[in-house]
């Protein structure tokens, strides 16, 4: 499916019925990151699966995450819907706090994975940079594989070599012009910590537990920052690195259903 949202062409899935959950890729993916949960929870809620600008089937170009965060409040209003659960994984999670911070009546519930609440460090600043003239001098596919290492756990590695290369493919796919606009608003994205203790709404936090990227005790910082309003829940995937909703499906949709039936439970 395509809409149009900030004068871009968006693409998306939009599946099932039901409880609306938003479903947001991180760097550098599209939307297939989130291909087994559609598939999996489409019976129980409704699905609504985007790529971020310029990523997978998507127009236009990003640089913070407040824009990214409004198109998904423009999404929401093409489909007509008042709130939904926003799931994010990495730069997903991110743009999640951001559309609390921005938009919290549209915020149902959250759920953040493989991400971290905390804006980036000057070393991680100059990181990005270098990514980004890696990104601009030898293109899209060369990025992608200084990413993959730590994109992946070291058992995905050892013996899931096709998870390693769904993702190497995922991401050499991706544009080398978004994904600079996106390395910009990742560098550049405000500290989150002071939003993380605003959350009023059931959060869910899940984690790999061998994510390098942003690891378990990010996910721990950050259920020490919600309040108790949140009812804050943390679940850490075994055998699993930073993309842990492909690493290990099955264990991520299964801590996703209850979650979202107890939202659904709770009307």
């Amino acid at each position: 499916m395509q809409a149009s949202v900030g004068g871009n062409r968006i693409g998306y899935d939009d599946a099932g019925r039901g409880l609306p959950v938003l479903f947001l890729h991180g760097f550098p993916h599209d939307r297939t990151l989130w291909s087994h949960q559609r598939i999996a929870l489409a019976s129980r809620i409704r699905c609504i699966v985007p790529d971020l600008r310029g990523f997978g089937e998507s127009t236009g170009i990003a640089h913070d995450v407040d824009t990214f965060a409004d198109d998904w409040v423009a999404l929401l209003d093409h489909l007509e819907i008042e709130d939904a659960v926003v799931c994010g994984l990495s730069m997903g999670g991110y743009i999640a706090m951001a559309m609390w911070r921005r938009h919290a009546k549209r915020v149902r519930g959250l759920v953040l994975c493989d991400t971290r609440a905390g804006a980036d460090s000057a070393e991680q600043r100059a990181a990005r940079n270098a990514m980004i003239t890696k990104a601009r001098a030898e293109g899209a596919s060369a990025l992608a594989d200084a990413q993959l290492e730590k994109m992946v756990g070291r058992e995905t590695h050892a013996h899931r070599p096709d998870v390693v290369e769904t993702m190497r493919t995922m991401m050499s796919r991706q544009s080398a012009a978004a994904m600079t606009g996106a390395l910009q608003a990742l560098r550049d994205r405000p500290d989150s910590q002071d939003t993380m203790k605003s959350i009023t709404v059931p959060t869910l936090v899940i984690v790999g537990e061998d994510d390098v990227l942003t690891p378990p005790a990010e996910a721990k910082a950050m259920i020490e920052l919600l309040p108790a309003s949140a009812g804050a829940q943390l679940e850490i995937i075994e055998g699993a690195g930073h993309a842990s909703c492909v690493e290990r499906p099955a264990a991520v949709t299964h801590a996703l259903a209850d979650f979202l039936a107890a939202l659904t439970e709770q009307g």
